[in-house]
């Protein structure tokens, strides 16, 4: 488990990085590089580097957040009750440095379990497959 200050976040972290990761906000919708983003890899924790999600998992909800139907192992993020802005959602955190990642709802491929993890790319960051260089 990472636990650093808020000062000590601000130096490691790019400020849109820690905008999302630290103060929980949000990138605007289709702006992310990982929205319409398909190679095969592994995605990661931005803040800490714990890997979350992997491309298998991913797909194309349309949101323009990328979208996944599970996580790589469900003890590597927290999901957070989440009622700010009048709304009533769950929070997807980072379970090794409690970042925050985005929100999880119910609307995902049903075939998969019908969850949709909508995460911020500004989040993540992405280790290509070796055999996909």
């Amino acid at each position: 488990m990472i636990s650093l200050s808020d000062k000590e976040w601000q130096k490691r972290l790019k400020p849109e990085q820690y905008k999302v990761l630290r103060q929980k906000d949000t990138e605007p919708p289709f702006s992310g590089k990982f929205d319409d983003f398909w190679r095969k890899g592994e995605y990661k924790c931005a803040g800490c580097g714990k890997t979350l999600f992997k491309s298998d998992y991913k797909y194309d909800a349309g949101c323009g957040w990328p979208s996944f139907w599970t996580a790589v192992n469900q003890a590597g993020i927290k999901l957070v009750p989440d009622n700010s802005y009048g709304m009533e959602r769950t929070e997807v955190v980072c379970g090794n440095c409690n970042g925050h990642l985005g929100h999880l709802f119910d609307d995902g491929p049903k075939e998969h379990g019908g969850k949709r993890y909508c995460i911020n790319s500004t989040a993540l960051e992405f280790n290509l497959n070796k055999s996909d260089d």
